[in-house]
């Protein structure tokens, strides 16, 4: 362990001062008292013209008299203040006792240096406490220690394997670490070495920092925690002397854990032509923590845990072998595995008898275990709310709600005109959805306002986990995008700004679609879109842009981008011409009501069958 420089205490520096100051004191009272009788002036003339007095010395104020006898007391001298000659000669005439008396002084002269001294004394304890607290609590020679908090047997994490759910791969590929730091001996018979360091990869909220700290709860090991972004301060070279000494107090406690939350923080790429002074102390601190990853002996067992959701702005240095030996994802959770995490977070609240929590994971797609874990915390606030004794179905729904849509916004005043924009806008959505084959399930549609500036939003949740999305889906996806504006046109003859959102998005994809996915026959199979920076990319991702292309191949893109968007349009208008007596009637029905569920649309459409046969095809896969 490295040493330990503490500041003394205040008291010890105080009590040392007094002690100097006494000493002082002390010292001059002696030479006063040694032989020397201090006399008024008018008493030391009456000895000199008695003739007792050999000799006289005369100082800056004082005059000092050599007696030739000693008196009674044994004083050897006299003194006495000066009195200025004409001023002594005039009082003499009076025959009264008479002396010069000067000011002590000695309190200000103590002042004069003791007050300096005592300034610096507290700048040097404040400043001492600011550093402190920047260094944790060590003080201002303690700003280059580690700031990592560190968990041991005695206290422990609390966490293990059974309290991480729905990332079952990623909780096998560690649970070989952990039996690597409980019994190296056994896992390294044939030449084996437990991994230097592992890094955890994945979106947001999937649950990186919990797994690690499962497994520092399952090897009962030293586990030293820290983020990318306590490493780097206001002084030059502190990241880096705490990168050594957080290595330093894990070789002192091994077998042990260092875990690294937020490890881009840290690790971003270092660049060719740094600014000067401009990232010179993150790159410092990034160069020590690569000689310290190359410099520790893995069986000393020591093991480097970090976790990053931007595993692409990573130094590549970082990221090699005999480094970061492995990559593990943790991404977000399937089906099963939002099963798994809402059992866990579920056990915390009381749930109504026949709950089930396989619908409520049918209708999370694409949310995280944090996602997750807000949803039954919100579930049971809602709960709470409206005084009931238990957790039902319905108040995931209105969680659910809240956690995509936003809160309700009852108090805005909203015109009657307005609300009828609204409910058709949001109608033509809903009833396009419903007519597609191909589209996600319609749960609610409602016209009260959440959120920011939502004066409505019609609910759709995949019932299925997607990992790919064919040209038919996208196309109408495309649709129901446009069936808003489509719904608005149509009845009202006009467009709102309320479709501007939705234009963007369906201006999104259909760029995507033409770009990145080459769906487009005249384009024919090129991606034109450049490399795509975000983290695991999905088909609803958004583009990077467009990179530097010709003209003609710029025309025809955009040519091809505004072809999908107004055949998505017309799709959309000839679907709700179709059923525009169910729209009308579903438009009363949705502003009297303010929501309208699945079934109650299905209903509206049901009461007006389409035509035998269809004016508008289906779009081609």
């Amino acid at each position: 362990m490295p040493l330990r420089l503490q500041r003394p205490p205040t008291w010890l520096l105080v009590g040392i001062m007094m002690l100097l100051w006494l000493a002082w004191v002390s010292r001059a009272a002696w030479q006063t008292s040694q032989g020397i009788e201090v006399l008024s002036y008018s008493a030391f003339e009456d000895k000199l013209r008695d003739g007792e007095v050999s000799q006289v010395t005369i100082s800056d104020g004082r005059v000092v008299g050599e007696l030739k006898i000693p008196d009674a007391q044994g004083h050897r001298q006299i003194a006495a203040e000066l009195v200025d000659p004409g001023l002594a000669e005039r009082l003499s005439k009076f025959g009264v006792n008479y002396q010069q008396v000067h000011e002590s002084t000695l309190l200000r002269d103590l002042l004069s240096w003791i007050a300096p001294f005592l300034v610096l004394m507290v700048f040097w304890s404040v400043m001492a406490r600011r550093a402190g607290g920047l260094s944790g609590g060590a003080g201002l020679m303690g700003v280059g220690q580690s700031k990592a908090r560190l968990y041991n047997v005695e206290r422990n994490t609390g966490v293990r394997f059974e309290d991480v759910a729905g990332v079952d791969e990623a909780k096998a590929e560690l649970r070989e670490l952990v039996e690597f730091l409980k019994d190296p001996e056994r896992h390294g018979r044939l030449g084996a070495r437990v991994p230097k360091g592992v890094l955890l990869v994945g979106p947001t909220g999937t649950g990186k920092t919990l797994l690690a700290r499962a497994v520092a709860g399952e090897a009962g090991v030293a586990f030293l925690t820290i983020s990318g972004s306590e490493f780097i301060e206001l002084f030059v070279g502190v990241g880096a002397a705490r990168v050594r000494d957080l290595f330093e107090q894990a070789r002192a406690n091994a077998p042990a854990i260092i875990f690294i939350d937020e490890l881009d923080a840290l690790g971003k790429v270092r660049s060719v032509m740094p600014i000067a002074g401009g990232h010179e102390e993150r790159e410092q601190t990034l160069n020590q923590l690569l000689v310290e990853l190359d410099g520790f002996d893995p069986s000393v067992g020591v093991v480097l845990l970090a976790a990053t959701n931007r595993p692409e702005i990573l130094d590549p240095a970082l990221l090699r072998s005999g480094r970061f030996d492995r990559q593990v994802l943790v991404d977000r959770p399937d089906r099963t595995g939002r099963l798994a995490i809402l059992k866990v977070h579920a056990r915390k609240i009381r749930m109504a008898a026949g709950t089930d929590l396989e619908q409520v994971a049918a209708i999370t797609v694409g949310l995280a275990g944090a996602d997750l874990a807000n949803v039954v915390n919100e579930a049971a606030l809602t709960a709470t709310r409206r005084g009931a004794d238990a957790v039902e179905l319905a108040d995931f729904t209105v969680a659910i709600e809240r956690l995509v849509a936003g809160i309700e916004k009852k108090s805005r005043l909203v015109t009657v005109r307005e609300r009828e924009w609204v409910a058709t806008h949001e109608l033509g959505h809903a009833f396009v959805a419903l007519m597609l084959p191909s589209t996600d399930p319609v749960h609610k549609v409602s016209i009260v306002p959440r959120g920011m500036a939502a004066l409505g939003y019609t609910l759709q949740r995949p019932s299925d986990d997607r990992h790919l999305m064919r040209k038919s889906e996208l196309t109408d996806k495309l649709a129901v995008l446009l069936g808003g504006r489509a719904a608005e046109i149509m009845a009202f003859g006009e467009p709102s700004t309320g479709a501007a959102d939705d234009l963007a998005k369906a201006t999104d994809l259909a760029r995507d679609m033409v770009l990145r996915f080459g769906m487009d026959d005249r384009l024919g199979p090129m991606s034109l879109a450049g490399a795509h920076a975000v983290f695991l990319p999905t088909p609803e991702s958004p583009s990077p842009g467009q990179p530097p292309a010709g003209a003609r191949t710029t025309q025809r893109v955009d040519e091809a981008v505004h072809a999908l968007l107004e055949e998505a349009q017309a799709r959309a208008t000839a679907l709700l011409s179709q059923r525009r007596g169910a729209l009308e009637r579903g438009v009363k029905a949705l502003m009297a009501q303010e929501t309208l569920d699945e079934a109650q649309l299905k209903a509206f459409l049901a009461a007006e069958p389409p035509p035998a046969q269809p004016p508008v095809p289906a779009a081609a896969s």
